[in-house]
């Protein structure tokens, strides 16, 4: 009954729609790729110790927390499908960056034939993109 009921409110709230575990797969991503950062000083030495040397300083720890923040922030969006069309938009715009700025100079693959490379992120950016686009017709 009780599980019932939480299918039932979800449907007034429209979460839990066709795309719901695409929706809940990167939002989980985002938030495990930003979240312990936050305490583990790695989004200060993203920022101290890449950006501000790939020449964003004196911004680079500004822009590493605001590129985190986003994360969680799309993450929360996702998962309550709420302003997914610019959750997905941002997210993108930022997974891109990091290809051409991170990932690319590493080769296509994250494991196996190299490593840190961009198969995850294009991964990431087809899912949201398939999120821009409309549901399908009954």
């Amino acid at each position: 009954m009780f599980v019932f009921s939480i299918v039932q409110n979800s449907r007034k709230l429209r979460i839990i729609t066709s795309n719901f575990l695409l929706r809940f797969a990167v939002a989980t991503i985002l938030l495990v790729h930003s979240i312990p950062g936050m305490f583990n000083n790695g989004i200060h030495d993203f920022g101290q110790y890449y950006l501000n040397e790939k020449g964003f300083a004196p911004y680079g720890i500004a822009l590493a927390w605001a590129i985190k923040l986003s994360h969680v922030a799309a993450a929360i969006c996702l998962l309550l499908n709420r302003f997914v069309k610019w959750a997905a938009l941002v997210t993108i715009a930022i997974l891109v960056t990091g290809i051409f700025m991170v990932h690319l100079p590493e080769g296509w693959f994250v494991v196996g034939g190299g490593r840190n490379g961009v198969e995850f992120n294009f991964l990431l950016i087809a899912v949201l993109l398939s999120l821009l686009l409309p549901p399908p017709k009954k």
